[in-house]
């Protein structure tokens, strides 16, 4: 038998320790929402596509990001990309879904675009696993302070993932409402 104190002592650890595994996913949950909620606002940027057919083409993006309404971390990414005068429009959406992320980017692999079947978000970056048909990948976007956001996209060739895209992104501060100086 234990003693009255062991037994209160270990039931004390035992609520402490369930309260903190309890506790976890929801300040995990908020740390992905602010994540998301930084990322929120207009971007411009340049990019290049780095590998494959068509590498070496430059290209422009200008993006709005809105947290999602959902209760869950998240965001819906909206503008378009131009190559030359091709302009070409670019949405995606990124949403918790358990303990992982789900969403598309423009219409879904059973369009033109490619599903996010996976994401986590750590610290200052978010890694989503992409896919289309039998094209797997990963897009890697992390943000460097306040005003800076670097975007990577690679996929996998055999056990390798190689880089094929690469967009550097700018906080456009002039859409930035700031109040009035007296």
């Amino acid at each position: 038998m234990y003693s009255r104190t062991s037994l209160i002592a270990r039931a004390s650890a035992a609520a402490i320790l369930a309260a903190s595994v309890i506790a976890l996913p929801a300040s995990a949950s908020q740390r992905d929402r602010a994540f998301f909620e930084q990322v929120a606002g207009n971007w411009q940027g340049a990019g290049e596509i780095v590998a494959g057919k068509y590498k070496g083409t430059k290209f422009n993006c200008d993006l709005t990001g809105n947290p999602v309404a959902a209760k869950g971390a998240g965001i819906q990414l909206d503008g378009f990309c131009r190559v030359g005068v091709f302009k070409q429009p670019m949405s995606a959406l990124i949403s918790k879904a358990g303990s992982t992320y789900k969403g598309k980017f423009l219409d879904g692999a059973a369009g033109k675009g490619m599903d996010i079947v996976s994401g986590q978000v750590n610290g200052n970056k978010v890694v989503v696993g992409i896919n289309r048909q039998k094209l797997n990948g990963a897009m890697i976007a992390r943000l460097d302070g306040d005003k800076k956001m670097n975007i990577t996209i690679s996929v996998k060739v055999e056990d390798k993932m190689i880089p094929v895209i690469g967009l550097s992104l700018d906080r456009n501060l002039d859409d930035i409402a700031v109040g009035s100086i007296k």
